[in-house]
């Protein structure tokens, strides 16, 4: 089956189906405004417009790996949005039992064992439930044939696991799903800007050599994909460069004195940095983001359950459809949040 697919037009200001999404019940367009026609809104205008949304929608999030640090910072952006967080968790065999605080909360986090009729009975206490996942990779796969098999839209931002079979188990179960590696909404526009500049302009940077630092948390031991997704818009444009060129920085030393991390920031960051020089060393290029802290991937996740909360109210058949988008979804959230 073919996967939903996202158009971006300027003449399309708000989502609409296709005739032939009316057709197939399991297939989806939607043509959404263009990233530079969106309107700014204010951060306040934003949390406002995100706690209405998401009272309208009595909505109810279960963050599973609520004991993670990523998994503490949504529920602490979901409680400033407004948004109810279920006092049951799934987490480690060492975990099950435990009870977590996250944002004045109280948790119960349960282990492997019966996850299925928990998950259940959560659902039938909160209809309007949706999951967000922030577990590890390990637990990507079956994670998500539980989220499938009971019903649950979910939000996975874990990454890792086997993303073939994901999406596969997805796409047979028919169940809403956000599946989405990178959940800052900002670098995902960055990355949507690249994208662009590759397809329109393919060659442009024709000979021009590349450097690529990257810098995280000591306990990142592999590359950044934001920046593997970032040189692939390279490679398009004409720069030849291969992942393995990317210098990571790990050592907390280097990473005040080089990069420039403050230092209560060194647990918890992602600096990107990427320069462009001509064969004649004579024009250079550089692009740059850094991300301090975890608050901007708490803060598009709940989007993204806001975005999928909505589209499985506006769903007009009696079951589950699906969506798949890795980050392209996150392209709707900007602007005045009518999706």
């Amino acid at each position: 089956m073919m996967l939903p697919s996202l158009s971006v037009s300027p003449q399309a200001f708000r989502p609409s189906f296709s005739p032939a999404a009316v057709a197939s019940p399991t297939l989806r367009f939607f043509r959404v405004r263009s990233m530079s026609s969106m309107s700014a809104a204010s951060p306040l205008q934003q949390r406002q417009s995100s706690a209405s949304s998401s009272q309208n929608l009595d909505l109810s999030i279960m963050v599973n790996g609520c004991s993670g640090k990523m998994g503490q910072a949504v529920i602490k952006a979901a409680d400033s949005a407004g948004v109810n967080v279920v006092p049951v968790s799934f987490g480690s065999l060492e975990e099950s039992g435990q009870t977590i605080q996250a944002s004045g909360k109280d948790i119960l986090v349960h282990g492997p064992l019966d996850r299925e009729n928990v998950l259940a009975s959560v659902f039938d206490e909160y209809p309007n439930l949706i999951v967000v996942d922030y577990t590890v990779p390990s637990a990507v796969n079956d994670n998500a044939e539980l989220y499938c098999k009971v019903g649950v839209p979910f939000v996975m931002g874990t990454t890792g696991g086997d993303r073939d079979r994901l999406y596969k188990t997805v796409d047979d179960s028919k169940v809403y799903a956000v599946i989405s590696p990178q959940m800052g909404k900002q670098v995902v526009a960055f990355l949507a800007a690249m994208e662009i500049m590759a397809e329109q302009f393919p060659g442009a940077f024709s000979g021009y050599s590349l450097e690529v630092m990257e810098s995280h948390q000591a306990s990142k031991v592999d590359a950044s994909g934001t920046a593997k997704a970032v040189i692939s818009c390279f490679q398009k444009l004409g720069v030849p460069f291969d992942v393995d060129q990317i210098k990571l920085i790990r050592d907390p030393k280097q990473q005040i004195e080089m990069v420039g991390v403050p230092e209560e920031h060194l647990s918890g960051h992602a600096f990107h940095m990427y320069h462009l020089t001509s064969p004649d060393k004579t024009v250079s290029f550089e692009f740059q983001h850094n991300v301090c802290g975890r608050s901007i991937y708490a803060e598009g996740t709940v989007d993204a359950v806001l975005f999928l909360a909505k589209k499985v109210t506006l769903s007009s058949y009696p079951f589950l459809a699906y969506f798949i988008y890795s980050f392209q979804f996150l392209c709707l959230i900007f602007g005045d949040g009518s999706m």
